[in-house]
């Protein structure tokens, strides 16, 4: 006669385990619910109901439409170009494991949250093209993670703060198309990571005193349409990956040093002296096509 020896326990056991399996990735996706309520607050704030892609508030938060949840945190909102109106909500600066940020071309308007640059995993932040004011935060000291600031077409205010040089790990700034104004910080030349520097269509004014020897990885400056003095700073001839430069509707004094001695790499370069600039571009395809007739000898 056969006995059987399984546990009585074994099937509540095994109930249990199907139970877990199927449960723990939704687990996963369960966010704290301060960060919900923030992200909650933040539709409301921005007429959510009349979004592009709105919320069911009901659903799960990783459901939602631009919302990325990882280890049961937000980490990313991306709603770019979604009908958002309103102010920007301060609970954003709540999603204490935030690292991108994207709430550009929409109709956003009011101040910058400053507590918003406190997140220290905050990588990427683009607010470009919408309606906000008042002034940039003077303190970067807790933007370790920052990459890449974008802010352009908005109608900020003010200066840049010398404080910006504490995100030592920015590659990309942009804060073209404002009305910002005063002179560059010294700064940016501790922003040793720097490859993107936009300023154009501002209220800059003075002479550059930026020390660009110090920004090694740069390779586009674009400083145009402001109202810059004196010399174009010599550092920005020492940098060789310096491809893009766009100087004109300035008030330098002199360019001759680019004619004597411009960077190796530049491809493009705009400035108000249209002599330089087709010197500069001569100079440019005469590399090219140096290069171009070594490799064909190469070939052959």
């Amino acid at each position: 006669m056969a006995h059987n020896n399984e546990h009585p326990l074994f099937p509540f056991f095994l109930l249990a385990l199907v139970f877990f399996v199927l449960t723990a990735p939704i687990a996963a996706q369960q966010v704290p619910l301060a960060e919900k309520e923030a992200l909650k607050n933040f539709y409301q704030e921005t007429a959510g109901g009349s979004w592009t892609h709105n919320w069911d508030l009901q659903a799960n938060v990783a459901s939602w439409h631009g919302v990325t949840v990882k280890n049961g945190h937000v980490t990313q909102l991306v709603l770019h170009n979604n009908g958002l109106k309103g102010k920007l909500s301060e609970h954003l600066a709540q999603l204490g494991h935030l690292e991108v940020l994207n709430l550009a071309f929409n109709e956003l308007h009011g101040t910058i949250p400053k507590d918003l640059f406190q997140l220290p995993r905050l990588r990427v932040v683009q607010l470009e093209m919408n309606k906000l004011k008042g002034t940039l935060p003077n303190d970067f000291s807790q933007c370790n993670s920052l990459r890449k600031l974008v802010l352009f077409n908005n109608k900020l205010e003010g200066g840049i703060p010398n404080g910006i040089g504490d995100a030592t790990q920015l590659r990309v700034l942009n804060l073209s198309s404002n009305y910002l104004s005063g002179s560059l910080p010294q700064g940016l030349a501790k922003l040793k990571h720097l490859e993107q520097l936009e300023v154009f269509g501002n209220k800059f004014s003075g002479q550059i005193e930026v020390d660009f020897s110090q920004l090694e990885n740069l390779r586009e400056v674009i400083i145009s349409h402001n109202g810059f003095e004196g010399a174009l700073p010599d550092g920005l001839l020492t940098l060789e990956k310096l491809q893009l430069v766009h100087v004109q509707g300035n008030n330098f004094s002199s360019l001759g040093t680019w004619a004597m001695s411009p960077s190796a790499g530049i491809a493009v370069f705009e400035s108000d002296d249209t002599l330089l600039n087709f010197q500069l571009n001569e100079l440019r395809q005469g590399r090219t096509r140096m290069a171009t007739n070594s490799f064909e000898e190469d070939k052959n």
